[in-house]
């Protein structure tokens, strides 16, 4: 075969690849059918989280462009079959009070023989649905436009509607009278049958290696990855932010060679005190529990990064920034904020270490002068888009503690480290692209060992060493400080050694 021939046998394989629509029209479709992303993602064999990708504007490739173009365009042919049906069918906005009185009485609505807390807003209730006080109207609940409507869930396959539904009158009944059980909890609500990922994965697995431990925990801890991103998933649904799982991000969050690392300074502590008293000391090494758990909260990005320039920090907004770091006159008994870096010259920093900065400089410390900002990579952020993900960890991680379960422990341990390591470029979780996120998580569990650092200086105890995201050791009666146990707020002894001579008079 010729070079030519080659060329030919190329350009005859070859295929166009098939169109998609926009990005917002792809949602807007899926949701038209009233189809979760998990429904989608079984059907194309993908996971909810790159449906969600594709959402965002990530282009899939392959045949699973094909299939999902295919899923789209007879998505728009059925949304528009529908549409055409529906509307000579359409009725009037105004709906009898009979009718209306009908459908409440079909969802179980009572009238209450004095009123109660609503359990949506708290404020009193005359009616209850399904045994729960609520308002009907969701104008009269308190929770009326400054909340959101807790949804039922929806059933994984929707029976198909034999009619359009009527548009809602004034008088009807709102989605609070459709019977939606929720349990209030503090200040949130959250619907009653929540699965539990995490214990329904232990139980499974104890099942399948016939009760041994070392072989279930170890089969848990294989998957922790994919379960995480499971929870995650689960965690996220009905959230007020989508997660943006791919998007496009500037060079500096990209690695210069294979085994490389980008341009992204995390400040990563490794202090130690020069100069110690005289004497002979007793030195406690802490172990911060749960240092990346920790710092899942934190002000993440929530769409793809914009560039601006200027000395001037948005709080709304989250990224890396390139800053010029003030000198640091404390390092004799308290760590640098930047870390342990010995290259003058402006870095890049991720959001927390800025933060960091911005405070430390501000008149309630005064610890040094503002970071001067030169150029800034941010998207507008939150600082709960992961909260209940972490909360959910965090509750897991509680229990097996409190019930003295080392394999749950370990499960979750390895779910959120690994969720954390992987989110960048690694091959080990490809459902999540975002190394901006795994720069800031890093970051802000070195922020918090800086404070842990600070408060043990403020409260008389002599820091000695700050190592990573959790190692911090002190001399003093830590105990009056810190709390001593094994959960997030809690420390424990890691070692005690001794350092010094004894002097002798």
């Amino acid at each position: 075969m010729t070079n030519f021939d080659a060329i030919d046998a190329l350009l005859a394989g070859a295929k166009k690849e098939v169109p998609l629509p926009p990005a917002e029209e792809r949602r807007a479709l899926r949701e038209g059918l009233s189809l979760s992303r998990a429904q989608l993602a079984q059907a194309l064999n993908v996971s909810p989280s790159t449906v969600g990708g594709w959402e965002a504007g990530r282009d899939p490739s392959g045949e699973v462009r094909e299939k999902y173009a295919y899923f789209l365009e007879g998505a728009r042919t059925k949304l528009a079959a529908t549409a055409a049906e529906a509307a000579p069918a359409e009725e009037p906005a105004d709906v009898a009070p009979a009718e209306a009185g009908q459908e409440a009485d079909h969802d179980d609505v009572e009238a209450l023989s004095a009123p109660e807390p609503c359990v949506l807003c708290g404020q009193p209730a005359s009616r209850q649905v399904a045994g729960f006080p609520q308002h009907l109207d969701p104008a009269d609940c308190g929770t009326a436009g400054h909340t959101q409507t807790v949804e039922p869930p929806r059933p994984e396959n929707p029976a198909p509607q034999s009619e359009p539904r009527r548009p809602a009158s004034s008088g009807s009944a709102g989605p609070a009278a459709r019977g939606v059980k929720v349990v209030p909890v503090g200040r949130r609500l959250k619907t009653a049958d929540t699965p539990d990922l995490i214990g329904s994965a232990v139980v499974a697995a104890f099942a399948q290696h016939s009760g041994d431990v070392a072989a279930a925990t170890a089969a848990l801890v294989k998957r922790a990855i994919p379960d995480a991103m499971a929870l995650l998933d689960e965690t996220r649904k009905g959230g007020r932010y989508d997660i943006v799982a791919h998007p496009w991000l500037p060079d500096i969050l990209r690695k210069q060679t294979s085994r490389g690392a980008d341009q992204i300074w995390e400040a990563r502590p490794k202090w130690s005190r020069a100069e110690l008293p005289p004497g002979e000391h007793e030195v406690t090494a802490l172990d911060v529990n749960g240092a990346y758990l920790s710092a899942l909260k934190t002000h993440l990005p929530l769409g793809q990064l914009e560039h601006s320039t200027g000395n001037h920090h948005d709080h709304r907004r989250a990224g890396v920034h390139l800053i010029t770091a003030p000198a640091w006159e404390h390092d004799a008994y308290l760590p640098n904020p930047i870390g342990s870096r010995d290259e003058p010259g402006p870095l890049w920093v991720t959001e927390p270490t800025l933060r960091l900065l911005l405070r430390l400089s501000g008149p309630k410390y005064g610890l040094c002068d503002p970071p001067e900002i030169h150029e800034s990579w941010t998207s507008g952020a939150t600082e709960n888009l992961l909260e209940k993900f972490r909360v959910a960890l965090k509750d897991a991680r509680e229990r097996a503690i409190a019930e003295d379960d080392e394999t749950t422990l370990e499960y979750v341990k390895a779910m959120y480290s690994k969720f954390v390591s992987t989110m960048g470029e690694s091959n080990y979780n490809r459902e999540l692209y975002r190394t901006d996120w795994m720069h800031l998580i890093r970051s802000q569990a070195f922020v918090n060992l800086w404070w842990k650092a600070h408060r043990a200086y403020d409260e008389g105890l002599m820091v000695v060493r700050a190592m990573g995201t959790d190692e911090l050791h002190v001399i003093g009666d830590w105990r009056a400080v810190f709390p001593e146990g094994r959960g997030v707020t809690e420390v424990k002894v890691k070692d005690v050694y001794t350092v010094g001579t004894e002097t002798t008079d």
